[in-house]
Formats: structure tokens, C-alpha cells, sequence
């Protein structure tokens, strides 16, 4: 009598290649499913999945990265090739079929090598071996004509999501929200804060210096960072060039006390200390202070490093200057960090802006008399930006706007608003070059303390 049940299909012995996918899988269903931000996944599941080589650690995060940037026009092509939705139990078949199709459509992966591969992940998935060859045959289609179902759709509706969109339309506009949403769905470039001589540096890694001072290069070319030339020798520090702004605000600060609140990583404390500043960098999170000293001892600089919440601290005493980056909604780092695009939610802004507030608040009474405050945010919303200064500067009459004047720091004037203060738009900075173009999207304020 035959069994009732079909034999199990034993998957092959695990190929070149099989690991990569097999960590992009699982990090993309840690993002996805559970919520987890995209490097605290993707350092898991390389721990549960195995080290990986140089290479293939850099592929399965090419992979993650494409998948957060276009899950939309993903998922609507393989779902074009699904008869019915997939049952809630197929383990982690969803996350596979969309990574396989990335390759396909994006990456320019053999097909035989993408199919046969994801195919070899559901065989090795409990819950998703039943759906081997179903995967098989979805992904064929995708190989055979997904591309033509991808011509059809309109990328920004796809993978923007609609609150974010509509925000982004009613804060800029229709024409320049879509310039931003495109901008936000590509891949930034690499740039270089640099301690000395930025034109040798930019020469020679092939690069381009900024109107700012950063050194600009296209990622794609640049290799592991870590193996650059200059990185042990702590010549230069990775750091947007948006991001490198704010401190420059503060304008000459050697010999000079400066408190830089929510520091980590520690860009800009590297910036200040370079700069000859006596910095305090204080910040609540210890892996992330980890992270600050390991980068100012490979640059060879100093600070006074503080573990503590900001509201809580009291150091008895005021700073020359202050200089607050406040957690925030990060809707302008899309570019660096896709996973935004599918952690954030329309009604959870309110409690990032209350804590901003309160954080403002508290770095403004750090200022000395006659000292300097700038407070910014890698945030595209308005209400974390724009809102936060005029509250405080009518709730604070001891403050007043000191205006950016354009040219100030490199500053484009297109990147000052009306009130004097900093934005900058993902679309910012285009550059013939595609890999050298963009910035991520910053406001900053600043805001002088009366005698």
C-alpha cells in the first residue's frame, strides 16, 4: 500500500552562495515580521546563519538593502504570479521568494543560480519545504517576464509608503516630494570626513571634494571601507556630507567647552574634537558610546565621554556651545537606511516630538550667556524640525535666531530656509554622476544665547 504521504525531498548539499541568501532571508523577515532596524538583523542572522566571507557578507546585504528599497514592485510582481495569497505558516518562503527576485529583476543574478538556490532555502526551511516547488515556479515567471509587470508600475507609489508620501506632498509639494521620494530610493554615496587635505584625499581614492569640504566618492566603487587607505591611520571618518553641517554651525570652536548631546556614533564629536574643541559627548546607549570610542581612538582624538540620558544629566556647569542631534523619525536617511521605509508608522511621531522637545528644553539651559545652540535632525517632518525652534524660541526669550548665511560652511543658498535655518533634501546636490549625487535630508537651527 502506497504511504499517504509524499517523500520528503532531501535538500542539496549546501553551494557557494547558499549562506549569503540564507542571511538575507532571515534578516529580512527579522525587519519585516518582528521589526527589528536592518543592522541589528543582519548581524543576527549572521550569528545564527554562520560567519560569512568578505564577499558574500557583501552580497547578502546588497541583497536586504534591495529588497527595503523596492519591496513594492517586488511584491506586486511575484504576487502577478501567485494564484492565491500564501497561508500564514510557510516559514520564511515570502522573504526568499522576494530575495530571489531582486536578484532576478535587479541584481542581474543568473537565473539558474537564484532559482536554484531559493529553492534549495525552502528545502531547508520546516515550514516552507512544502512550498519547493511552487518557488520553482513562481520565480520562473518572474526570470521569463517579471520585468514586464515592473514596467508597469510607478516605483515612488510602489515602495513609498502612501503617509509617508502624502506628508512629504503636503510639507513640499507635489513635484519636489516625488523628486525626494526617487532620490530616497536610491543608493548614497560614500563621503569622507577628513581630517587634512581633502583635494589629496578625494585624488587619491578618484573622488570629488564638495562645496562643503566633504570628500566625496561613489560607493560602488570604494570597496570595504575598512581596508581603504587612511582608515587605520584614523586620516578620515565616514560621515554624510548633510550630517557634517551642524557642528560647522557652531563656527570656530578651538579652546573652547562644547557639549555634544546624543553623541553616538560620534561623528560629530570627532568633527569638534578635530577642530580643536573641549568636547563632552554624552549619550544613554552604551553599545553606541562602544562605537564612539573605538572611532576617536582609530582617529586619534579625545573627548569627555558621558553615559546618561541627557534630561537626566547635570554636569554644574554651561558650555561655549551646545550641540543636540535629537532622536528622531530619520525619514532623510532613507537613502543609507531602507528599513526605515518599513519600521515607521504614521501615528508614532508624537512621542518622538515630545522627547525632542523636552531634549531642546534641556540643552538650552546648558548654553552659557552669549553661547551658541544648534539643535538638528536627519528628519524630512516638519514637527521635528521647524516646530521644535519655534516653540522654543517663543517659549525662550533668552534665544535668538542666528540666520545661515548662504555660502557659510559650503552652504547652497536653495538649502536655507526662509527663517534663516538649514534643510537639506535627499534631492540636494545632483550630480551627473548618479553615484555622486544627493544628500541626506537635515534641518538645523541656530540659535544664540543672550549675554
Amino acid at each position: 500500500m502506497p504511504s499517504p504521504h509524499p517523500p520528503r525531498v532531501k535538500p542539496r548539499p549546501k553551494s557557494a552562495g547558499f549562506a549569503a541568501r540564507e542571511v538575507a532571508a532571515a534578516s529580512l523577515a527579522s525587519i519585516l515580521d518582528r521589526g527589528r532596524p536592518l543592522d541589528d538583523a543582519f548581524e543576527a542572522a549572521i550569528a545564527r546563519c554562520g560567519p560569512l566571507e568578505a564577499r558574500d557578507r557583501a552580497f547578502a546585504r546588497l541583497v536586504v538593502m534591495t529588497v527595503l528599497r523596492h519591496r513594492g514592485e517586488l511584491e506586486s510582481v511575484v504576487n502577478a504570479f501567485l494564484e492565491r495569497p500564501l497561508p500564514a505558516d510557510s516559514g520564511r518562503l515570502w522573504p526568499i521568494l522576494l530575495s530571489a527576485s531582486a536578484q532576478l529583476l535587479m541584481l542581474e543574478t543568473p537565473p539558474h543560480a537564484a532559482i536554484s538556490l531559493a529553492v534549495d532555502q525552502c528545502r531547508a526551511d520546516p515550514k516552507a519545504r512544502r512550498f519547493d516547488k511552487l518557488a520553482n515556479a513562481v520565480l520562473r515567471r518572474v526570470a521569463a517576464t517579471g520585468k514586464d509587470v515592473r514596467v508597469t508600475l510607478d516605483p515612488i507609489a510602489a515602495n513609498i509608503p502612501p503617509w509617508l508620501l502624502g506628508r512629504w506632498r503636503e510639507t513640499y509639494g507635489e513635484a519636489m516630494a516625488r523628486e525626494i521620494a526617487a532620490a530616497s530610493l536610491t543608493e548614497a554615496a560614500l563621503d569622507l570626513s577628513v581630517k587634512s587635505d581633502a583635494e589629496a584625499w578625494a585624488r587619491r581614492f578618484g573622488g570629488v571634494v564638495l562645496p562643503t569640504g566633504t570628500v566625496r566618492l561613489n560607493r560602488a566603487g570604494a570597496g570595504r571601507i575598512d581596508q581603504m587607505p587612511g582608515f587605520a591611520d584614523g586620516a578620515w571618518w565616514v560621515q554624510d556630507a548633510a550630517a557634517a553641517l551642524p557642528a560647522r554651525l557652531l563656527g570656530p570652536v578651538a579652546g573652547r567647552d562644547v557639549a555634544d548631546l546624543c553623541a553616538a556614533p560620534g561623528g560629530k564629536t570627532a568633527e569638534l574634537a578635530a577642530a580643536g574643541a573641549r568636547v563632552t559627548a554624552v549619550d544613554q546607549s552604551p553599545p553606541r558610546l562602544a562605537r564612539l570610542r573605538e572611532n576617536l581612538a582609530r582617529l586619534k582624538l579625545d573627548a569627555e565621554i558621558v553615559e546618561a540620558d541627557v534630561l537626566a544629566w547635570d554636569p554644574g556647569r554651561t558650555f561655549d556651545a551646545v550641540l543636540l542631534d535629537a532622536p528622531c523619525s530619520a525619514t532623510g536617511t532613507i537613502r543609507r537606511h531602507p528599513d526605515i521605509l518599513h519600521l515607521r508608522r504614521k501615528d508614532d511621531t508624537s512621542t518622538r516630538v515630545a522627547l525632542q522637545g523636552k531634549l531642546l528644553d534641556r540643552a538650552a539651559r546648558l548654553v552659557a550667556p552669549g553661547g551658541r545652540l544648534v539643535y538638528c535632525t536627519c528628519s524630512l517632518e516638519p514637527e521635528e524640525g521647524e516646530a521644535q525652534v519655534a516653540r522654543l524660541l517663543e517659549a525662550n526669550r533668552e534665544l535668538s535666531r542666528l540666520p545661515i548665511a548662504p555660502g557659510e560652511a559650503g552652504i547652497d543658498a536653495g538649502w536655507i530656509t526662509p527663517a534663516g535655518d538649514l534643510r537639506t533634501l535627499p534631492c540636494h546636490l545632483a550630480s551627473p554622476e548618479p553615484g555622486l549625487s544627493g544628500l541626506d535630508g537635515f534641518y538645523a537651527a541656530r540659535l544664540g544665547k543672550r549675554d
